[in-house]
């Protein structure tokens, strides 16, 4: 049995997506627990930030974190919020231009759909793996965060923003005609931000380590359960996949703290 606090899974751009978990000191390598009976049970809940042991308020932050470190601040979300390239502050002007002050990357991502975003391109391929993404395209690569955000706004006319979870967990993976995609996000955006269109078609695909692709699916509340133990048959995005369609979101659950065990 090992123990400790859910964080977002790391992975590795492999075919497929090699997936691990941190808890405390152990790294587990998720793809070898696949076709095996995982137990996760429910112990607590402790503040990515301030470590207290306290009910949490969103992105794995008590409240008093979340309204108060840069980390959970409204830029992040919201790109075209971003002001450290006026040296204005938010909550920390150090960590809001080291974060926003680099090269940023707007992206096509086909999820459950084709979407819309936005990422640092220190994250690329990460961030379209974390979605559950099939395959995607870099479409421009600007020099700080704001100016991405103010593309990624223009290009909402035409594309999605989001990814709806259940379609994403039962999609599978179909040709997009890219070239296509890119030339009509190209017409949305104004003069100034053409200048920062990548000139090359890289595209990404994305293979997920699965069994099967449930028909339909559940999400598991590990609160509310105590315990769940079920043979775990794939993982996507940052969710694990059981038998019988129960998904567990590991972002979602960030700052949970688990007992998880494993038996053939």
């Amino acid at each position: 049995m090992v123990e400790g606090v859910l964080k977002k899974m790391i992975t590795e751009y492999e075919s497929p997506i090699q997936y691990y978990l941190s808890l405390s000191d152990d790294i587990i390598n998720v793809n070898s627990l696949i076709d095996k009976k995982v137990s996760l049970t429910f112990k607590g809940y402790e503040c990515l930030s301030c470590k207290k042991q306290t009910t949490l308020y969103r992105q794995g932050f008590c409240k008093n974190c979340f309204f108060s470190i840069p980390q959970a601040a409204e830029w992040v979300l919201k790109p075209e919020l971003s002001k450290a390239h006026l040296e204005q502050e938010d909550r920390d002007l150090n960590f809001e231009k080291q974060m926003q002050l680099q090269p940023h990357i707007v992206y096509l991502a086909y999820t459950s759909h084709i979407k819309v975003g936005v990422t640092r391109k220190s994250q690329i391929p990460t961030r379209w793996i974390d979605q559950g993404a099939h395959s995607a395209i870099p479409l421009l690569e600007t020099p700080n965060r704001y100016l991405a955000g103010v593309a990624e706004v223009a290009l909402k006319n035409v594309f999605y923003d989001k990814t709806h979870w259940t379609k994403m967990l039962q999609s599978e993976n179909t040709d997009i005609d890219w070239s296509k995609e890119k030339q009509k996000a190209i017409e949305e955006i104004s003069e100034e931000l053409k200048q920062y269109v990548s000139s090359s078609l890289d595209i990404y695909k994305i293979i997920y380590p699965t069994l099967t692709i449930p028909s339909n699916v559940k999400s598991l509340n590990l609160e509310k359960e105590s315990q769940y133990i079920q043979k775990l048959i794939g993982v996507k995005g940052q969710y694990l996949i059981f038998e019988e369609g129960i998904v567990f979101n590991i972002r979602g659950n960030e700052g949970t703290m688990i007992d998880l065990s494993f038996s053939n």
